[in-house]
C-alpha cells in the first residue's frame, strides 16, 4: 500500500518516525508544521534529503499559509495540537480553543482533496480518565467503555475535552476516517518532557548512590516503542481502519514508576535510591489499553520489549542529547 500523505505536527516525535516509515514504504509525504516544539536536527535534515518529501511551515491557526499545498493527498494525518502538561495547566483555554480551530482548518482542508481515502485523527488515553475517576473503568481498557468528563473548571480536563470533541467532529465529518487513542508511545527523538526521557536524563547525570525522586511512584502504565506504534499507524491508513477507533500501545508489561524507574537504572547503569515524590495533580492512577480490536485489525503484536525499547531510547539519548551536541524539544 502507498499514496500521499499529508502530515500535520509532521516535524514532531511521531510524525518524523512515521514519515520515514512511509517514504520506506513508497509514500509520497508533505510534512505541515510551525516548527514551535518539533526540531530542526539531523533526523528532520535526513528526511529533507529523500526523494518525494516535502517541508511546509505553516501555522494552522493562520490556514492562508496553507494555500500552496497540493490537493491531491490520499491521506490527512492530523498530528498537530497544542499539548503538554504545562500548556494544559497554564492555558487551557487556549488548549480548547485551539485544538478545536487547528482539526476544523485541517477538516477542511481534507474536504478539499480530490482523491482522499482517510482522515486519520490521534486522539489520546485521557478520554477514559472521567470515567476511571467516577465509574469502574476495565482494564484493559476497550474503546467501547462509554466516556465521562471529568470536572469542567480543572484544567486538565481542557485537553481531554478537545479530543473527545475532536472525535465527535471527525464522525460527523462524511469523511473517510481513523480515530486511534495512543498509550504511552516513547523512543528516540520524543523531546525531553515525559517521563522515559526525563527519568533518563536525571539518572544519567546522577552518581551512584545518589537519591533519585520519583513522581506518582505506584501510578501503572504500559508502555509502546516507537517503531510498533507507527506499524499499527500504518496498518491502520488500510482498509481494516477505516471508519474505526483504536487503541495503539500495549497491554503488557503493566509496571508502576518505579518499576520504570528502576529498569532505566539498570539501563544506564547507576544505583540510587528511589524516594517516592509527590503524585501529579489528576494524572490516573492506572493505565492500559485493551489492544484486542487493533490488533484483529492490523494482525500486529508488539514487537519491541520493554528493557529493549528502553535500551535503543537510551543509546540515542545518550550519543545525541546528553554527550553529544544533538539538540531536542521541550
Amino acid at each position: 500500500m502507498s499514496g500521499r500523505a499529508l502530515i500535520t505536527g509532521g516535524a514532531g516525535f511521531i510524525g518524523a518516525h512515521l514519515s520515514r516509515r512511509l517514504l520506506d514504504d513508497g509514500w509520497e509525504v508533505t510534512l505541515v508544521d510551525n516548527l514551535s516544539r518539533g526540531v530542526q536536527d539531523t533526523a528532520l535534515a535526513s528526511l529533507r534529503e529523500r526523494p518525494g518529501f516535502a517541508l511546509h511551515v505553516a501555522d494552522l491557526r493562520d490556514p492562508s499559509t496553507l494555500g500552496s499545498i497540493p490537493t491531491d493527498h490520499t491521506h490527512v494525518l492530523h498530528f498537530a495540537a497544542l499539548l503538554g502538561v504545562q500548556n494544559v495547566i497554564d492555558r487551557p483555554s487556549a488548549v480548547l480553543r485551539e485544538n478545536v480551530a487547528l482539526l476544523e482548518t485541517m477538516l477542511d482542508v481534507a474536504s478539499a482533496q480530490s482523491s482522499l481515502e482517510r482522515f486519520l485523527f490521534p486522539s489520546t488515553s485521557e478520554v477514559y480518565a472521567g470515567t476511571q475517576q467516577f465509574h469502574d473503568l476495565p482494564f484493559p481498557t476497550p474503546e467501547d467503555t462509554p466516556l465521562t468528563v471529568s470536572a469542567l473548571d480543572r484544567p486538565r480536563t481542557s485537553y481531554m475535552l478537545s479530543k473527545i470533541y475532536g472525535e465527535a467532529l471527525v464522525h460527523h465529518s462524511g469523511l473517510p476516517f481513523t480515530i486511534v487513542r495512543p498509550h504511552n508511545f516513547y523512543g528516540p527523538r520524543m523531546g525531553l518532557s515525559h517521563v522515559v526521557p526525563q527519568l533518563l536524563d536525571r539518572i544519567h547525570r546522577s552518581a551512584d548512590g545518589d537519591e533519585l525522586t520519583v513522581y506518582s511512584i505506584d501510578h501503572r502504565r504500559t508502555f509502546c516503542y516507537i517503531d510498533d506504534a507507527v506499524e499499527y499507524l500504518t496498518r491502520l491508513l488500510g482498509p481494516a481502519g477505516r471508519d474505526g477507533t483504536f487503541n495503539i500501545g500495549v497491554e503488557v508489561p503493566e509496571v508502576t514508576i518505579g518499576e520504570l524507574a528502576e529498569l532505566l537504572c539498570r539501563v544506564v547503569g547507576r544505583e540510587l535510591r528511589l524516594v517516592a515524590g509527590e503524585t501529579t495533580a489528576g494524572s490516573p492512577p492506572r493505565r492500559c489499553p485493551d489492544m484486542s480490536r487493533t490488533i484483529d485489525a492490523t494482525g500486529h503484536r508488539p514487537q519491541v520489549s520493554l528493557d529493549e525499547g528502553v535500551t535503543r531510547t537510551y543509546s540515542w539519548y545518550r550519543d545525541t542529547v546528553f554527550d553529544g551536541d544533538g539538540v531536542s524539544a521541550r
